[in-house]
């Protein structure tokens, strides 16, 4: 478990680096990945042991429990659960090679706030979603958060701190008075730079020694016999072939400079290579004139942070070794740009830990910058240190798990899928999935109905290539057109003469074609307009744009209806294709300023269209007619998958709200698929949805009813 998945696995492919080869890394094991997840279930099996679901809170931490949530999920729908990762998050380039990137991916979603060190760790995490899950984020007045099948999950960026309490009693212990006082002695008139680091394959320490030999050598050899590396080196907690190669690179390295430019009396570095306590930590922190720390990647790394709280000290050590009365504090740090506490150190110098050279210059700068440049550095970071320590970060983050898990007791969930597929779906009180027994029963009721259906997504698959509609499709289509109750509606987005030539079998079927902007009631009725046909100048304005942007965007098309110009990123990159639609909204929102459109993003379009139109607009003509005919509806079914087809669930809300519908009337506003909506019911798929309306057709024909058919017509 240890040695194998998490280390040979998570944390090198987490830290960017791939097995491009058997000796370069162990490539990914079945048996491996079995042990994680059984580990994983037993943690499982004794957090359950202990904990009260309805009121405890779970915390898991870091990448050996991934999966952790989706077993602690699967036990207790409603448990109260956060993840922090102490790791880095890779980019999507290089997650996605993982076998198991699903798998993980969704056990995360498990949890209601997942919590990263920086916004990188955090954006990378959010664009494997994107790729691999096609989530898409959101964030609200400051908070960052994903929608997983009706959960709302938090997603939390805030770096760890240090426990100020431990340091401040470390510093008073009579072992560090007696240490430093050793230390002092030992280097008295020599400047020291301190590296404090695991001895592993990506702390960089072999690369701080080579940047410290060229301070010595070429770059500024005036230091030589006056600057000393006192490199600490922990022992490393993975093991194999990588420890010992850094083992031998460094042992060579510090052989080298220490025969080269040592002296009696004089070592340039000093490796220590074993386990130091705190106290003596903290004396070492404490005589440092700098600090290096350039690992190549890192999650965190609390070393700079313990550093300057040594460097601030304490009154006993001040009062100890200090000559005068409240001593300016200094602290000066050299920090790799690729670990997490880098960008929380603003003061440091950042370096790029393969720069040999610009390491080595850095060191010389730290060296010799000014006394108050340097106290002015120390006081910023100490007042940060100090104030986000590691209470702070733990009640930040058990305040976001708390307010996003505040109604979880009102919501009713219901667990899918197998194995680390697991899922839970969360609905609103008033939120279910439609029973097709149900609204037969109020079908069989009624006697004055309207059915308005999407077609793409509601009907049609989304992922369907071929977009005709079934033989399938248009025989219910057509029976729910034959009984006289009925008026039936296709409300799509797409053009009057696609939707025309598709539905051509349905002579009684109502079609509105391009969000309700062109309309007819039946197959011999001319068509119509939802508002007074306006000026299309706006084109000439919107096409050369959208040209622009499709040039430049590769995946993407622009689709021109007659009433609207739509621009397509389907098929381009996730990222880019988003960025670029939030680019193209600006630029047409800011032209068409003065111009009676609207512009609109949707799923992964951006849309121009006359102001004015939507699908609502359609509910509302249809149940005015039905009115002006004394004959109003008692049975409306509206079903659609999208933004759009919200438009027409609000639309009859306000519809039957209103005096001249009948306050008894079934409504039934469906969407496809469990997500936040206005419609109070779902259906889980297109599959769903027709398997419904045959369940309708059914009640239809076993009616007895006469052969006229409501004559629609909106002159009347």
């Amino acid at each position: 478990f240890y040695h194998g998945f998490c280390k040979q696995q998570l944390w090198k492919l987490f830290h960017y680096m791939q097995p491009l080869s058997p000796d370069h890394s162990e490539r990914f094991h079945h048996l491996l990945w079995q042990s994680y997840k059984s580990v994983n279930k037993i943690f499982a099996d004794k957090v359950m042991e202990v904990i009260s679901p309805e009121d405890d809170y779970v915390w898991v931490h870091d990448y050996h429990l991934m999966v952790l949530p989706s077993f602690l999920r699967k036990r207790f729908s409603r448990i109260k659960l956060g993840f922090f990762l102490h790791s880095p998050f890779p980019s999507s380039e290089i997650y996605r090679t993982l076998p198991v990137r699903d798998e993980i991916l969704r056990a995360l979603l498990n949890a209601d706030v997942i919590g990263f060190h920086t916004f990188d760790y955090a954006r990378h995490f959010l664009s494997c979603c994107r790729r691999i899950l096609g989530l898409e984020y959101e964030s609200n007045r400051g908070y960052i958060g994903l929608e997983y099948y009706g959960r709302h999950i938090g997603i939390k960026i805030m770096p760890v701190g240090i426990h100020m309490g431990l340091l401040k009693a470390g510093l008073n212990l009579a072992d560090t008075e007696g240490r430093i006082g050793e230390l002092d002695e030992q280097y008295k008139g020599k400047t020291v730079l301190l590296g404090v680091d695991d001895m592993d394959i990506f702390k960089g320490i072999g690369l701080k020694l080579l940047a410290m030999e060229q301070l010595l050598v070429q770059q500024h050899s005036e230091w030589k016999g006056k600057v000393v590396m006192i490199q600490i080196a922990n022992p490393a907690r993975g093991r194999g072939k990588d420890v010992q190669d850094v083992q031998t690179e460094v042992y060579s390295v510090v052989k080298r400079i220490n025969q080269q430019l040592g002296s009696e009396g004089y070592e340039p570095v000093v490796l220590i290579e074993r386990h130091v306590p705190l106290y003596e930590r903290l004396a070492f922190y404490t005589i440092a004139e700098c600090c290096v720390v350039t690992p190549v990647r890192d999650g965190m790394n609390l070393t700079p942070y313990e550093y300057i709280v040594a460097r601030e000290g304490c009154a006993m050590l001040d009062a100890i070794f200090s000559p005068i009365q409240d001593p300016p504090k200094k602290s000066m740090l050299v920090v790799s740009e690729f670990i997490g506490c880098s960008p929380s150190l603003s003061g440091a110098i950042r370096v790029n830990p393969w720069n040999i050279d610009a390491v080595a210059e850095a060191m010389n700068m730290a060296i010799t910058m000014p006394e108050a440049e340097k106290q002015m550095r120390h006081e910023k970071h100490y007042r940060y240190v100090s104030t986000h320590d590691v209470a702070y970060w733990a009640r930040s983050f058990m305040g976001d798990l708390e307010r996003t898990c505040k109604d979880h007791l009102k919501r009713r969930y219901w667990g899918i899928g197998f194995g680390l597929s697991f899922k839970v779906v969360t609905l609103g009180p008033n939120f279910r999935k439609l029973s097709p027994e149900h609204i037969a029963s109020a079908y069989r009721r009624t006697a004055c109905r309207a059915i308005l259906l999407d077609y793409d997504g509601t009907m049609m698959p989304q992922t369907s290539i071929n977009k005709t509609p079934s033989s399938e499709v248009l025989a219910v289509l057509n029976t729910l057109c034959s009984d006289p109750k009925n008026v039936v509606f296709i409300v799509s987005g797409r053009g009057r003469q696609t939707l025309s030539d598709w539905f051509s079998p349905c002579e009684h079927l109502g079609i509105a074609a391009e969000h309700g902007f062109f309309f007819r009631w039946h197959d011999d009725a001319e068509w119509e307009t939802c508002i007074p046909v306006a000026h299309f100048d706006w084109k000439q304005v919107v096409e050369p744009i959208m040209k622009l942007y499709t040039e430049s965007t590769d995946g993407s098309y622009i689709e021109e209806k007659e009433s609207a110009l739509v621009w397509h990123h389907h098929d381009a990159d996730p990222d880019f294709g988003s960025s670029q639609a939030k680019e193209l909204l600006d630029h047409l929102e800011s032209v068409l300023a003065n111009e009676p459109v609207s512009v609109k993003s949707g799923q992964q379009i951006v849309e121009v269209k006359p102001q004015g139109v939507s699908k609502g607009l359609i509910v509302e003509k249809l149940l005015s007619l039905m009115v002006q005919r004394s004959t109003p509806v008692d049975f409306i079914l509206c079903v659609g998958d999208d933004r759009s087809d919200e438009d027409m669930f609000e639309a009859i809300a306000r519809a039957m709200a209103g005096p001249p519908q009948s306050p008894i009337a079934e409504v039934f506003a469906c969407t496809v698929g469990q997500k936040p909506s206005k419609a109070k019911y779902y259906l889980a798929d297109t599959v769903e949805v027709v398997k419904m309306l045959q369940g309708l057709a059914v009640a239809s024909e076993s009616g007895t009813w006469n052969t006229s058919h409501l004559v629609l017509d909106s002159s009347l």
